[in-house]
C-alpha cells in the first residue's frame, strides 16, 4: 500500500492494523515487529498518558524504525515527537515512513541516547531498548556492540538523567524490568500484566 500510487489512499488506512502499518517499511524491517516495534494499541494508550497538554515534547528512547513516534504523530498532531536511534539504517527507514505519511511533527535523531540532553524533552517513552544487550536475547542486527555491561551502563545512565527531571515528568515503559526508573517516580497505572506501566515524577 503506497499513498503515491493509490488515488483512494487515506492516511487512516495505515493505522487500522499493525500489518497495514508495516507496509510502510521494507519487508525485513516489518518482520522485526513481533519483538522490537510497539503495537499500535500500546502506542495509542501510551501517547494519551504522555500528552497532558498539546505543547509537550515526547522522546522515544531507542526509537528503532520510528513506529511509536509516527503513531503518536497521527493521534496527537499538535504534539512534537522525537525518536533517538543509534542505527543509521533504522533512522533512514523511519524518515522514509515519515515522508510517506507527510507528518511534520516528528523528528528522528541518529545518535546514542547518551549524546542527547534529556532536559530538552518533557516526557519519555521506553520500550526496553537496552534489553538486547543481555545474553540470550533476540537482537535487531549485529551492527552494534552488545554486552551485559552496556545494559547496566545504559540503565544507570537513564536512571540518573530521569532523576534530574522536574516534578510532573511522565514516563511510559513497555516490557521493562524498571531498572531505569528512579524511586522518585510513582507508578500511576499498569496494564497487560504490568508489561505497560505509566510513571509520574512526584
Amino acid at each position: 500500500m503506497k499513498p503515491t500510487a493509490n488515488p483512494i489512499y487515506r492516511l487512516s488506512d495505515f493505522f487500522i492494523t499493525d500489518a497495514a502499518f508495516h507496509k510502510l517499511y521494507p519487508d525485513a524491517i516489518g518482520a522485526l515487529a513481533r519483538m522490537h516495534w510497539t503495537p499500535l494499541y500500546i502506542a495509542q494508550q501510551a501517547v494519551s498518558f504522555l500528552t497532558p497538554n498539546h505543547s509537550v515534547k515526547i522522546l522515544d528512547i531507542g526509537s528503532g524504525a520510528g513506529k511509536f513516534c509516527l503513531a503518536g504523530a497521527y493521534h496527537k498532531p499538535t504534539v512534537g515527537f522525537y525518536g533517538v536511534e543509534q542505527r543509521k539504517h533504522l533512522v533512514s527507514c523511519a524518515e522514509a515512513a515519515r515522508k510517506k505519511l507527510g507528518f511534520k511533527n516528528v523528528q528522528f535523531i541518529n545518535r546514542n541516547f547518551t549524546q542527547l540532553n534529556l532536559a530538552e524533552f518533557d516526557h519519555f517513552y521506553f520500550y526496553n531498548a537496552f534489553f538486547e544487550n543481555l545474553d540470550g536475547t533476540e537482537k535487531i542486527d549485529h551492527e552494534i556492540a552488545y554486552s551485559n555491561e552496556l545494559y547496566n551502563y545504559y540503565s544507570m545512565y537513564l536512571y540518573n538523567q530521569l532523576e534530574k527531571m522536574p516534578r510532573g515528568t511522565r514516563i511510559v515503559t513497555y516490557c521493562s524490568w524498571g531498572d531505569e526508573i528512579p524511586s522518585c517516580y510513582k507508578m500511576a497505572e499498569s496494564h497487560y500484566n504490568k508489561l505497560l506501566k505509566f510513571w509520574i515524577k512526584m
